[in-house]
């Protein structure tokens, strides 16, 4: 069986809603750690746009590493837990991924495993970075990073993005969809503000612990903003 990951994005507009999806991130664990061939999951709140280091109160994601594609299907068709989110978000999207190549650590170990079945015809690549910000170098990881993601703003090779994380501040992710991986390339060598990142993090060792992996997203369920993002593409 070949490791398959997904990313499913809620959102949540009302103040009940998000009451709902905030206890969730405590009353989710029991039945996730339950399900059938799931071998990890993260529960993850989210930034605001442009990788503001504030709460997006509605927006929230959940990570889940599964054992099989089977696995993930039964769980998305027949859940009831995932009915419950389905039930109390306005909306949802969840995109299916194979891993291409992580590197890193995300608490203690590398999760990821890469796909022997990968589609030649699809250019899609995803990006998740994941890193634990050292607390006494927060102020000045924060104060720099709008500068190295100006640049995303009008990409035409970026489909989607956001920011994710397991904790405010500190345990910060982002998510990345790109055409291919030339878009992705571009943005991470041609990009003065993101190279600027990159040195500023080998000089100033921002990081306890990071994370970067890529991924094939080869399926798509649901939609955000009204549309399905990857539809023209899978």
């Amino acid at each position: 069986m070949a490791q398959v990951t997904t990313l499913t994005f809620f959102k949540y507009p009302s103040f009940k809603s998000k009451l709902w999806a905030f206890w969730m991130m405590q009353f989710a664990h029991a039945p996730l750690s339950r399900t059938k061939g799931l071998q990890l999951y993260k529960l993850m709140g989210s930034g605001k746009a442009e990788f503001n280091p504030f709460p997006d109160w509605s927006v929230y994601g959940l990570l889940q590493l599964w054992d099989s594609e089977e696995s993930a299907t039964n769980f998305f068709s027949a859940s009831k837990l995932m009915r419950r989110y389905e039930k109390n978000s306005a909306e949802h999207w969840t995109v299916y991924m194979k891993n291409i190549q992580a590197k890193g650590e995300w608490n203690g170990g590398n999760p990821f495993v890469p796909s022997g079945e990968l589609q030649k015809e699809n250019p899609l690549i995803a990006v998740i970075t994941r890193a634990t910000i050292k607390p006494k170098l927060l102020l000045r990881f924060w104060k720099h990073v709008p500068a190295s993601q100006r640049p995303l703003q009008g990409n035409k090779g970026l489909l989607f993005t956001k920011g994710i994380g397991e904790a405010p501040f500190m345990q910060m992710a982002t998510f990345s969809v790109w055409a291919n991986k030339k878009a992705l390339m571009d943005f991470a060598y041609g990009s003065k503000g993101h190279q600027e990142a990159i040195k500023k993090t080998r000089e100033l060792d921002w990081y306890r612990e990071e994370l970067f992996s890529r991924f094939q997203p080869y399926r798509s369920e649901g939609t955000w903003e009204g549309t399905a993002p990857l539809e023209e593409w899978l």
